[in-house]
This record gives structure tokens, sequence and C-alpha cells, in this order.
């Protein structure tokens, strides 16, 4: 998925001096259509863009309702008490001033200064544009006003229809399409750009996440899952009701509220809407709601029978032997306790021994030693591993962590068959023994050198017996969603650019299972980890092309299929994939909620595993 930088803050609030003005620029100041003096809602207009962009306007009036006085985007939003009569047209603006503003709440002012059009994260982030002004001249008129009522963002008032298909005659953008705030919820919430809205009590739908900000839903019955998320489970179907909420306090002089999925965001939550890239329409709470626990608790499965083989996937989020203690212990507490011990857990995100210190290394050795030691330290067992160390630089990831896919396995349980000859650049192959199919190297990578894993994870492929039967299992790590533009892309449906790679990489994995059901149609394959995209997804029907594999997370109900926590979406990122014997015969799936819902994270996936009991 797209990661969050250490420079989050100030790309979320970049500089409205960096704006994108559209390439008109007057020197004398505009004026409304009517003759009398601009309004708001003239800088406004009813499209996603300002018809006076780039244009002076003078003594603009209005009442501050909210001021930011922290981070790279200083500024404040106020708004006309006094609206026109449509409802497509916003109130409210944003007042880039470049310094904590000397105005407050209930100010009544009057602004000069450029309207501008500013695309967060740049017009090549595919984001929507928030219409602002800048260089500013503040006059203030009196104090101590009352605000304008806020507008309650409810089931009611939000659409559940999400956006309107863009104008293919501007390549699919929405920003010039007059808005619809009836029928479509992005087209609501831009007609409120700017304006004071409220929530009432409202279910969070993310957790708290470093960034001091978290997801509820407006729509408390749309798509919610039996733990109090909602389930992203088509393109089509968005989650309309989610909505992303900050505070306008600073987090030393107030710490943000730390909430779970599940929780509830209770009594009025109250600010300016604003837009941001990380998240799309955000309410900036001047009024904060407080948080009420939803009472959920992290899963733990249940343990395999003796004659069911028990394989997991885990994302442990690049770990590294520099990493404190507490996270392997509590990354093992996960595939001990919660988990209950599989007999084999493909890691990923494994990270080399000094981590993101680029100096060459590519070993892991340590990484995975602390992590086996911390697994026996809580009660499991001492596990063995395989993998391969990746060349230098060339699988993606952090700068110089060099992540990888490995294996560990109970030797108690199950046996690793050695087969020399794999290393970071060989292929490996598919080989019949005695009518049965063979690795001509285990561990060994597929295709190491095919295009579709540049600047990614190569899969990890490895052959175990459990029982006196010969199983398969391809460790994966897809290329990741950055790049594909925000479900509140200025462009609908939005460009996911990313799938691209994903579908070459997921060929690549169908080829290679197909090699191995070609020497025996019921040999035991399991294609499995972070595939980076959803169950519905082109990836995932290229993974399953011919039957050779199925996604095993689609055995649970739609409700249940979720591994990630993103920006509202209850999500599959993570997946297992299982060859026709192996669905034909008894199994059970289990998607485990240790940490996608949860303020309080070893990762940021949650483990997926599988028992088989037909082996």
């Amino acid at each position: 998925m797209p990661s969050k930088t250490s420079s989050r803050l100030a790309a979320l609030t970049v500089a409205a001096v960096c704006s994108t003005l559209l390439p008109m620029a007057l020197t004398a100041p505009a004026s409304a259509s009517a003759g009398g003096k601009i309004r708001i809602h003239d800088i406004q207009g009813d499209t996603r863009t300002s018809p006076l962009a780039g244009m002076p306007v003078t003594d603009v009036p209005g009442i501050v309702t909210g001021v930011r006085a922290y981070g790279s985007s200083q500024g404040f939003w106020y708004q006309d008490p006094h609206p026109d009569d449509s409802a497509a047209t916003s109130e409210g603006v944003f007042v880039y001033t470049g310094s904590a503003p000397t105005v407050k709440p209930g100010d009544a002012v009057r602004v000069s200064g450029t309207v501008s059009e500013y695309t967060p994260g740049g017009v090549a982030a595919g984001g929507q544009s928030v219409t602002e002004l800048t260089g500013p001249k503040v006059t203030v008129d009196s104090s101590g006003n009352a605000l304008p009522k806020a507008v309650t963002l409810d089931d009611r008032s939000v659409p559940d229809a999400y956006t309107p298909a863009g104008d293919p005659h501007a390549a699919g953008s929405i920003a010039q399409l007059p808005l619809r705030p009836r029928a479509y919820a992005l087209d609501l919430y831009e007609s409120l750009e700017g304006m004071n809205v409220r929530i009432g009590t409202s279910r969070v739908i993310t957790g708290t996440d470093p960034y001091a900000e978290l997801w509820v839903t407006v729509k408390p019955r749309q798509n919610q899952d039996r733990r109090g998320g909602a389930v992203y489970g088509s393109y089509t179907q968005q989650n309309s009701g989610r909505l992303e909420v900050q505070s306008l306090v600073p987090v030393d002089d107030q710490p943000f509220p730390v909430a779970d999925v599940g929780d509830r965001l209770a009594g009025t939550t109250e600010g300016p809407l604003d837009y941001n890239q990380f998240g799309g329409y955000t309410l900036s709470a001047r009024t904060l709601g407080r948080v009420v626990d939803g009472g959920i608790e992290k899963e733990t499965t249940r343990r395999q029978k003796p004659g069911e083989l028990a394989v997991a996937t885990y994302n442990v989020e690049n770990l590294a032997a520099t990493d404190p203690q507490d996270k392997f212990d509590r990354l093992a507490e996960g595939v001990v306790t919660h988990l209950a011990t599989p007999d084999i857990v493909a890691l990923e995100e494994i990270q080399d021994n000094n981590g993101a210190t680029d100096d060459g290394t590519v070993a892991a050795d340590e990484t995975v030693a602390r992590f086996v030691d911390a697994v026996v330290a809580a009660g499991g067992p001492r596990y063995e591993w395989r993998s391969i160390d990746p060349v230098d630089k060339a699988d993606g990831g952090e700068p110089g962590g060099n992540i990888r896919q490995g294996f560990l396995f109970n030797p108690d349980r199950v046996s690793f068959t050695d087969r020399p000859g794999g290393d970071a650049t060989t292929a490996v192959g598919v080989a019949e023994d005695h009518g049965r199919p063979a690795l001509t190297a285990s561990p060994g990578r597929v295709d190491p050198g095919s295009d579709a894993w540049k600047d990614s994870r190569k899969p990890l492929a490895g052959e175990f017996v459990f029982r006196g039967r010969t199983v398969f299992v391809i460790a994966n790590h897809f290329a990741s969603k950055g790049g594909d533009y925000p479900l509140t892309s200025n462009f609908q449906p939005p460009t996911r650019g990313s799938e691209a790679q994903r579908q070459q990489q997921a060929a690549e994995v169908n080829d290679f299972a197909a090699k191995l059901l070609k020497v025996d149609r019921r040999a035991s394959v399991l294609a499995i980890g972070d595939i980076n995209d959803f169950e519905f997804s082109a990836t995932t029907a290229r993974l399953e092309k011919g039957g050779a594999l199925w996604s095993a997370i689609k055995s649970l109900p739609k409700k249940e299929r979720y591994t990630y926590d993103y920006q509202g979406n209850s999500q599959v990122l993570d997946q297992m994939l299982i060859s026709p014997a192996l669905r034909g015969g008894r199994f059970d799936y289990d998607s485990v909620h240790i940490n996608a819902e949860f303020a309080d994270q070893n990762s940021d996936h949650d483990p997926q595993i599988i028992r088989l009991g037909s082996l």
C-alpha cells in the first residue's frame, strides 16, 4: 500500500504558495456577476474548481470557523453567514497565511487576496484541488460572533452513491462537472469544502494512526462487518459514509484520542471540512467527540488437529535485527498465541541484519534468529527457517532494508526438502520424479530475472513434507499500490496504474503453479502472502486463471473478508491461494484480526492461516 513518510504532515499541508494556479491572472479585482461584492460562494462556484482562479478579490466577508496554527499550511477557514440559494456552492474557504493566524473563531473578517487552486501532493498524484485564498490581507471587523450553523453529515444527508463518472472528453476528470450534492457523496463533500460541518456519535472504522487521525462512518449500516469496520468489497460499491477526522488542536496541547475499529466517537465533532492527499475529505475538528470503547479484542485462532497441516502468512512490517526487542516479542506472541503455532509460516518484509542502513548488507540471519528466539521465549517451537538473500537494492521496499520472504517451519511436524542451486538470480524449475513434481532448487525463486519482478520481491518456492505428503508453498509479496490515484481522485474511476505489474506477477505465479499441476493434477500447492490486491481484483483473477489456484479467503462470508484497514476500508491484501486438490478437500481458513483494526499494532497486516485436513 502507499507508504507514509516522515514528511507526512508537510506533504499533507504543503504551503499554498506552491499551488497550481490556472493560467489566468488579472490585475483588477474580480466582481460578482450581478455587479455586487464578491462573496465566498462566487469564489467556490458550482464545480470543483473556482471560476475566479488566478484572480484577485477584495474585502470578501465571512466569519472565522477554524484556525490551523501548526504545520506547513497555517491559515484559517471562514464562512459567509449569508448563503446563496444553491446547494452546489460552498460558503466556506481556506485562507493560507503561511504563519500562525492572528484571527480566532467567531471573528468577522474581510479578506483580500488571490484565488488559487491547490492540489495536495501535486497534480501527478491525481487528487482533487482545494480552492484557497493566498497572499491575504485580513481585516477584523468584530469578534465573538456566532459561528455559522454546522451542516450535519449523517446517513440521511450523505448519498449512497459515491461519485459521478468522469468526463470522457476530459480524460475522465470530474473537475468541471456541475456538482450534484444530493446524488453523490463526493459532490456533497465538495459542495461543503471549507464549510463548518458536524457529525454526531459515529463508529470508528479505522483506528487512530501515528499521524493523529482516524476514520469514522456516518452511514452505520453500510457494509458493516461483525467487528465494526466497513468492508471494501467492490470497485463499484464504495463506502460513501467514511470520513477522516483530524484535530485543529496541536497534539502537544491536547493528545488526539486513541480509538480502535468498533469504538464510537461520541457526542459532537465539529469543524471545517478540508481535503488532503492522505485521505481526501477530512473533518478538521475544532470540537472533538470522546471515544467510547467498542470492546473488540485481538482474535485467537484454534490450534490445528494432529492430522491437519497449518500454514500461515504474516507480513511483519520491515522487521530488522536492529528493531527493539518489544517488536520481536509482540510479533512472536502473534505467532504462538494468536496463530496457535502454525506448522509453516511464510513471513514477508524480513529486512537484512542492519535494517535501513544502506551499506550493501543483504544477509538476514540475525533478524530471523532473533525472531525464532522470541517465538521460543513465548512458548512456541524452535522453528527452522529457509530463505534466499536478495541482490542489494533489487527488490524494492525501504531503501537499504532489502526485504524478502522467508519460511519458518516446525521440524517436529514437517520437514523441508532441501535441494541446492537456489540463489537470488537463478530461476527455480519444475522436474518430474517418478511421476511426481519436484522443485529443481528448494528453496528457489520464481523467475527472478523477469521484468515482472523489477524492483519487487521475487516469490520464494519451497518443498515440504507433511505425514508423507509433499506440499509446495510459494511465498509472495507483490508490488505495492504506490502511485495509484486515490478513491477521492479527480479522475473517476481512479487510475490503478500499479495493477499492471501485479498482473504480470500473478501470471508468473499462476504459470509456475500450472507447471506443478501438469506433472500431477493432484499436487498440493499453496501460493500465499501479501498479494497487495483485493480478492475481486484482476490480479486475483489472473492468479486463478485456468483453475490452477483459488483464493481461499473467498470461503469466508463477504463481511469477514479483510486483512488490512486503510482509510476507512476493511479490505483484502493478504491471500492464500490453493490448488484444486486442496480446495476439494477439507480446509479451514481464518483471517486472524490482531493488528489492522487497532491503534496499537505489531504490524499493519493481519496474519492469515489455513488448516488443511485432507492431506
